[in-house]
């Protein structure tokens, strides 16, 4: 067998592997959006086929006219662009000042920092919704946004694509007359365009999804999210019966919006060559 030959089998097993690992990966979503256009009787009957005997949008119908489905919605998507903006603003501003700035104690709050990040989400939920109830915030908008506004992971990300960047061009804008927050604003920032979108992604896709925060900061119907409105979808709020098609639509226009953020932005995810500079 020549080298060559050799070469084509391997890269035809691989991609035979790949083409696998694909097919488990994307089956399950294929389920759920062939699923969500059955009847509930024939979900029932036959949950996993791809082709639906009776092909009804009924699910989509019932989400819309019979629950709180468009609420639910409509509050995911003001908390997720609230959120979204202001992890992108205030993970930058801080991971420029832990990267660039030099200050008494900047040591200590790194470290503070790595060390949020390893602690377990779910420890902090009682201390969150203590904190949240102290300051008045409780069943609210605020209460729902401002504890999520800055996140560890987005800062640790910040601070080290801005350690990336050659100082020179820093200095060469405070020449220029560029104060501290100006060279951040105007020419530090553009340049770190991956990083940025990586945080957009991450914090799109966090705040969409995010369920634990939202149980301890709300109680009122009027400010359920989807996650919270999706998980009393799965214990049997709208009616008895197993109800698979209505829960896998629900999961499905969830599901949509992240996807199409990804696809969008996948190419820009943390690329490296992108704000690159040559001194």
């Amino acid at each position: 067998m020549s080298a060559l030959t050799s070469r084509r089998l391997t890269q035809g097993v691989l991609y035979a592997v790949l083409i696998v690992l694909a097919v488990i990966y994307i089956y399950p979503f294929l389920v759920q959006v062939a699923t969500s256009f059955k009847t509930d009787a024939e979900a029932t009957a036959d949950p996993i086929s791809l082709i639906p005997t009776t092909f009804t949008t009924a699910a989509y119908e019932t989400l819309f006219t019979r629950s709180a489905f468009p609420t639910w919605f409509t509050n995911t998507v003001i908390v997720t662009i609230f959120v979204t903006a202001g992890r992108v603003f205030f993970d930058s501003l801080a991971g420029y000042a832990l990267a660039r700035l030099h200050f008494r104690g900047r040591g200590v709050v790194f470290a503070g920092l790595v060390a949020v990040m390893a602690v377990p989400a779910v420890v902090l939920l009682i201390p969150k919704f203590l904190v949240i109830k102290q300051l008045g915030i409780y069943d609210s908008y605020v209460g729902m946004i401002l504890p999520l506004l800055v996140d560890a992971a987005g800062v640790f990300i910040m601070k080290n694509f801005f350690e990336s960047i050659p100082v020179s061009v820093e200095e060469q804008a405070r020449i220029d007359g560029a104060g501290t927050f100006g060279t951040f604003w105007f020419v530090v920032l553009p340049m770190a365009r991956p990083a940025l979108i990586t945080i957009i992604i991450l914090s799109f896709q966090g705040s969409w999804n995010e369920l634990s925060h939202f149980i301890v900061s709300t109680q009122s119907p009027e400010l359920t999210t989807l996650t919270k409105g999706v998980a009393s979808l799965a214990s049997g709020e709208l009616s008895q019966g197993n109800q698979f098609p209505i829960k896998l639509a629900a999961a499905a226009i969830m599901t949509i919006p992240v996807a199409v953020m990804f696809f969008i932005f996948q190419r820009h995810i943390m690329n490296a060559s992108e704000g690159a500079v040559k001194e």
